[in-house]
């Protein structure tokens, strides 16, 4: 049946599989099979990155769940065959290398099928509220989301003695 498929949009602390992502939409109508991986990258503006943590809003799932829903009404209609669309953000802690980020769309042809996944990744970058700590190799911490940063402040193990 033409249309869209929503296979997956969940929050998970697991780790991610491209592979897993890419099989739940794979099907002999798809002629495209296109998928993103966000990473856990070791820099951020000139800083060493030890780690991240991404913490998620209690709404967190119900807004990823509802711009993967607009997106399919949205589109739905546009073509004469099937797209499905799986994504999927890591919560809690990271290491650099984890995939935080896993997006994946068949379509029957390359161009919608780059097109929806690209909108799928920028709508929950923008939209879903989850926030980013940064660890970086200089001791210091800086949180990142929801629409602004939150001001870098250097850790401490004992916070009454300060930074050291």
């Amino acid at each position: 049946m033409p249309g869209f498929d929503f296979i997956l949009a969940e929050l998970t602390e697991d780790p991610l599989s491209v592979n897993r992502a890419t099989a739940a939409v794979e099907g002999d109508d798809a002629g495209a099979v296109v998928s993103f991986s966000g990473v856990v990258r070791n820099h951020d503006s000139g800083k060493a990155v030890n780690r991240l943590s991404y913490s998620a809003h209690p709404t967190a799932h119900q807004v990823l769940a509802e711009l993967v829903e607009e997106l399919v009404a949205e589109h739905s209609g546009m073509g004469v065959s099937a797209v499905r669309i799986w994504a999927a953000h890591r919560v809690g802690l990271l290491n650099v290398g984890d995939l935080a980020l896993v997006c994946a769309v068949s379509a029957a042809h390359r161009g919608q099928a780059f097109s929806v996944c690209s909108e799928v990744v920028n709508r929950i970058k923008d939209r879903v509220p989850i926030w980013k700590e940064q660890f970086f190799e200089d001791g210091t911490v800086e949180w990142v989301g929801a629409g602004q940063d939150i001001a870098t402040r250097p850790t401490s193990p004992n916070p009454e003695k300060g930074a050291s």
